[in-house]
């Protein structure tokens, strides 16, 4: 299965890159786009919850690394405004 890392701005400035065990972020997420961080949070977790449901589907177990990107995600965006931006710089 190819994995997708995707890297993004906070609104602090802060960058980090993420992990996606799938490509179907890439259906869910477009490098060069701010969302509000609400939305961000929201698209996130459809998109990491597809992708690990799909390593389930393939491997019979859901996938570790993508709901622990998704817990940190979640916990980062909560020091932040809902309506604040995340910039989604790349997807690799």
């Amino acid at each position: 299965m190819p994995e997708t890392l995707f890297t993004v701005r906070w609104p602090n400035g802060e960058v980090d890159t993420c992990y996606s065990p799938s490509t179907v972020v890439r259906d869910f997420l477009t490098a060069g786009t701010t969302y509000p961080v609400a939305d961000f949070v929201d698209l996130c977790s459809t998109a990491l919850d597809t992708a690990s449901l799909r390593v389930a589907a393939k491997f019979g177990h859901r996938c570790s690394n993508a709901d622990a990107q998704l817990a940190q995600i979640e916990t980062k965006a909560k020091g932040f405004s809902s309506s604040a931006g995340v910039t989604c710089l790349s997807m690799t």
